[in-house]
């Protein structure tokens, strides 16, 4: 199944979605999205790039690299952030980092309306088709 579908697939499955993409968060760049409007091109950048900066941005490194020290855990590339959940005015915004290649994030965008739960357990149950299309 190619991203495309995956990620279509993936969006009708997560309750009240209203877009979806997929980010390799070492480049920033958005490699796939669905969205049920349209939107400027560089607000969709920004988003890939937000969520680059999210999991990877210097702040989250540098904890990152802390919890690990203190704990006297080796420095192997693991990331401690997973899930991320923000939820804003209107909207919950659902962030899923990938356990084949950690270095790609799913993002899922939903209706505030939305249960919270069920968006979590479907977007999470959606992630090896996305993971395996690449």
């Amino acid at each position: 199944m190619s991203l495309d579908a995956a990620l279509n697939k993936a969006a009708s499955l997560v309750p009240e979605c209203l877009a979806a993409g997929y980010v390799d968060t070492e480049s920033g760049m958005l490699l796939a999205i669905k969205t049920v409007d349209s939107h400027p091109r560089e607000v969709i950048d920004l988003v890939a790039a937000a969520t680059a900066d999210l999991f990877n941005g210097p702040n989250v490194s540098m904890i990152e690299r802390m919890f690990k020290k203190s704990r006297g855990v080796a420095d192997d590339g693991h990331h401690y952030f997973q899930e991320i959940i923000v939820n804003s005015d209107n909207l919950i915004h659902v962030f899923l980092r990938g356990k084949i290649n950690p270095e790609y994030v799913a993002v899922f965008v939903c209706r505030r309306t939305a249960n919270l739960g069920m968006a979590l357990t479907k977007a999470r149950i959606a992630m090896p088709d996305l993971e395996a299309a690449l």
